[in-house]
């Protein structure tokens, strides 16, 4: 009985990180949404990676369409903080065109499922 209070306790007690509900944390995601969009141009033609705009704005909507299910607003303010973070790393130029690319390195190279090709490839 007491473990329920001492968790409940804990749970009103949790702050916001910056958004207070839902919608603004929505926005502020739309917001980091719009943000990458804008810097896309820039970022293929200052890297020159071999992908164009629309390739770069694809795989943009399949990473947030892939955190589309998160519901907590602190989980929620802690992505849209990364993925600022990962933009202003991106316009600044502080990555190397490596790191840009890394994006697309998990859809073109799907992991092995069947015994031999793990074996082949030596993965566990």
């Amino acid at each position: 009985m007491a473990g329920r209070e001492a968790v409940k306790r804990a749970v009103q007690q949790v702050r916001p990180i910056l958004s207070v509900d839902r919608e603004e944390a929505r926005k502020r995601a739309l917001n980091l949404y719009k943000a990458w969009y804008r810097q896309i141009p820039y970022i293929v033609m200052d890297y020159d990676i071999p992908m164009t705009v629309e390739q770069c704005r694809d795989k943009l909507r399949e990473e947030f369409v892939r955190n589309r299910s998160v519901t907590d607003i602190r989980v929620i303010d802690m992505l849209v903080i990364k993925g600022q973070m990962e933009l202003k790393e991106s316009v600044e130029i502080w990555k190397q065109k490596g790191h840009i690319m890394r994006y697309w390195k998990e859809s073109q190279d799907p992991k092995p499922t069947d015994f031999l090709s793990k074996f082949i490839q030596g993965v566990n």
